[in-house]
């Protein structure tokens, strides 16, 4: 199958294109936000390949995946096709709503004709999505190559535009945090935190390739986790794959997924900070606690599981199959 999609969400896409369909990736002039093609910073199989935005309205495709509601026009202005009436098309909604939850529309809710895809059962329960068919396709997750090698008595956080996105990202808890444990921050836009005044920040490591991103996380001696507001982090998973010991809030879709005994989940922030000096002073707890999160994170996030289910999904939306589940 030959799918036209965007490269929003990189880890995210990482997982996706490990499947075994053509993936298009439109590029723009400069390769901004509508149009940056392939990942720079992740690796990816040669089947997901660039077009120009301007050769897309001769390219042939099966299906298009969008992530953002400006895409149903772009489709349409770009290719001539509109989506989910001239092309099958499927909805992949990362985020949690905004807005006055959990009242808060869906883009697609008044549409039927195409599908709204949740990452968590939680988004799912809070979106309104209205006549959409929703489904939920839990995420997958490549094997990371590095393993919890700890040799920092830090904390690692990983988190993207920790400035802008603010308390969501619980942003004004790693002061807390840092008071306890020093932190070594991994991300996009992550440098912008050297002129946030918060005391204890050991390392601000920035926009890494992924491959890197992982060998110095797997450093520290415990991963934190301090998300109030989002969907169940691919970081986080992927440090469980590595057999990193975590720390984190106990919102949105963590407090339902991930077992007591394969992580230390609270609201109490100054119990977390506890956790956190804990196990960087006990070695071989996080040594144990890491490893049953690695056996925790590999069954339930495998991406064997995650491409068989999106496999089906794809197949039924493109022989014109859709139904609520």
């Amino acid at each position: 199958m030959r799918i036209l999609i965007w490269h929003v969400h990189g880890s995210w896409t990482t997982a996706f294109v490990q499947g075994g369909h053509d993936l298009l990736l439109p590029v723009v002039p400069g390769r901004d936000a509508w149009g940056r093609g392939r990942a720079s910073t992740w690796t990816w199989p040669e089947r997901a390949r660039e077009v120009p935005v301007q050769d897309l309205a001769s390219t042939v495709f099966d299906l298009v995946i969008v992530q953002r509601p400006e895409e149903l026009g772009l489709v349409a202005e770009w290719t001539g096709r509109r989506p989910g009436q001239d092309v099958p098309a499927i909805y992949v909604e990362h985020n949690t709503p905004g807005g006055a939850v959990p009242f808060t529309r869906h883009p697609l809710a008044g549409r039927d004709d195409i599908p709204v895809v949740h990452v968590t059962h939680f988004n799912r329960l809070m979106w309104d999505c209205g006549a959409a068919p929703t489904h939920v396709i839990e995420h997958g997750v490549p094997q990371p190559r590095s393993r919890y090698r700890p040799e920092l008595p830090h904390a690692g956080v990983v988190v993207n535009d920790p400035v802008r996105r603010g308390r969501a990202v619980g942003t004004d808890l790693l002061g807390r945090f840092a008071a306890r444990v020093p932190l070594e921050v991994f991300g996009m836009g992550v440098e912008r935190l050297a002129d946030a005044g918060i005391a204890g920040i050991a390392g601000l490591h920035e926009d890494y390739q992924q491959s890197r991103m992982h060998r110095e996380l797997a450093r520290c001696s415990v991963y934190l986790h301090p998300h109030r507001w989002t969907s169940l982090g691919l970081s986080l998973i992927e440090a469980m794959m590595m057999g990193m010991p975590v720390v984190g809030l106990a919102t949105t879709e963590a407090a339902d997924v991930l077992p007591p005994d394969v992580a230390v989940l609270g609201n109490d922030v100054g119990c977390l900070c506890d956790a956190l000096a804990q196990l960087v002073a006990d070695p071989e707890e996080a040594m144990r606690l890491g490893e049953r999160a690695r056996a925790f994170a590999v069954r339930r996030f495998g991406i064997g599981r995650f491409l068989a289910d999106w496999e089906r999904l794809l197949d039924d939306v493109a022989a014109g199959s859709l139904s609520r589940p």
